[in-house]
């Protein structure tokens, strides 16, 4: 019997990729929530996972997902305060030998095209460690320059299924 058929552990069959900005003049907690419903996920309990695409795994469109689920993602975020240009963002890619593939999360105060270089910098030292090579990689990142007199909340995230 395969291994992940004797385990009780939850292993993701599918994943999609979302995300989200928005601005607040109230706090960047309020800009955070409003960037949460822009990417679909303002009504889940989000769990915090690695960066691990298991064997087999396949990208779907984004779906809508029942209130109060338990939602495992690899989520990025940046929140800032009037005048910043932040980002937020997710690289990812299959391993080009079918063993599943890798997610990287990074966020700063700065551009998208700078993240996406940190972006690829670090999905290039993981497949270095690891000795293998990606397929392709993908990205997903949002920027926003924060208006003044308000806070600003940028996020990216890889949502896990069952």
């Amino acid at each position: 019997m395969p291994r992940s058929q004797t385990t009780m552990l939850p292993v993701p069959t599918k994943f999609f990729v979302t995300s989200g900005r928005a601005v607040s003049k109230v706090s960047d907690l309020n800009a955070f929530d409003e960037a949460l419903l822009n990417a679909g996920l303002s009504e889940q309990n989000i769990v915090s996972v690695s960066s691990v695409l298991p064997v087999g795994t396949r990208q779907v469109r984004k779906r809508e997902l029942p209130m109060g689920a338990i939602t495992f993602c690899v989520l990025a975020q940046q929140r800032g305060g009037e005048g910043e240009t932040i980002s937020a963002g997710i690289a990812y890619g299959f391993r080009d030998d079918g063993l599943g593939g890798y997610v990287a999360e990074g966020h700063m105060h700065g551009t998208k095209k700078s993240l996406q270089e940190v972006l690829e910098w670090k999905m290039g030292e993981m497949a270095k460690m690891r000795g293998i090579k990606f397929r392709r990689l993908e990205y997903k990142i949002e920027e926003l320059s924060t208006p003044m007199d308000h806070y600003g909340a940028c996020l990216a995230a890889v949502v896990f299924m069952i």
